[in-house]
């Protein structure tokens, strides 16, 4: 078998050099159980890793990856809910004291949803998942007719996290424990290319830089 040798080198860069430093610290999360009090939702993009962008050391966040950063709605139906499903893990069975939908610059997921104008292919998963943020693209084509392809991404993306951020509030434990102030959710953007972050600020209604 073929193994993809530089993840190897990689882990044992880890296991000979960092893993010693923090081995007490390993030792204290097995024993212990994880306790982050963040949960992150961010996209599976390469280029955007909740835990280096954050400089966060093991057992700080609780991490959902997924195209795009999406959150979808409470369905009632049975299925397969990946990020629904952890969600609830760590709000209901972590008590995560912070939601944190990451958006970031360039995203793939909201320039193929911007460039199919709403054609989507049924037999793509892709196409089928970036449908929940749909309301996103069709607001920004309203909104800003003129605007070239790079503005129109840029507000789609910021975009797609409010509507990520009103999926949250339809799940009924998120709900009332934001509503009990024990839980709070929060938008962020991460612009790559300048290297800055921002927050959706619910009073402006803009996101502004943190």
């Amino acid at each position: 078998m073929s193994w993809p040798q530089p993840l190897i080198e990689g882990f044992l860069r880890f296991r000979g050099n960092l893993f010693p430093s923090d081995d007490v610290e390993y030792l204290r999360l097995f024993a212990e159980g994880q306790k982050p009090k963040f949960l992150i939702v961010g996209c599976c993009d390469s280029r955007v890793d909740p835990a280096i962008i954050f400089n966060c050391s093991p057992g700080e966040l609780f991490v959902i990856r997924n195209v795009a950063n999406i959150v979808p709605p409470n369905e009632e139906r049975h299925g397969h809910h990946g990020t629904s499903a952890a969600l609830e893990y760590g709000v209901c069975n972590l008590g995560v004291e912070h939601v944190v939908v990451l958006g970031h610059a360039h995203c793939g997921g909201i320039q193929t949803l911007i460039q199919t104008a709403g054609v989507s292919n049924p037999d793509s998963f892709i196409d089928d998942w970036m449908r929940l943020v749909e309301s996103a693209r069709v607001s920004v084509e309203l909104d800003y007719p003129d605007a070239d392809m790079e503005q129109r991404q840029r507000i789609c993306e910021q975009r797609a996290i409010k509507v990520s951020l009103e999926n949250l509030l339809t799940f009924p434990w998120i709900a009332k424990r934001v509503a009990e102030k024990t839980l709070y959710i929060h938008g962020w953007y991460f612009d790559i290319q300048q290297g800055q972050l921002l927050g959706y600020n619910t009073n402006t209604r803009q996101f502004e830089p943190l």
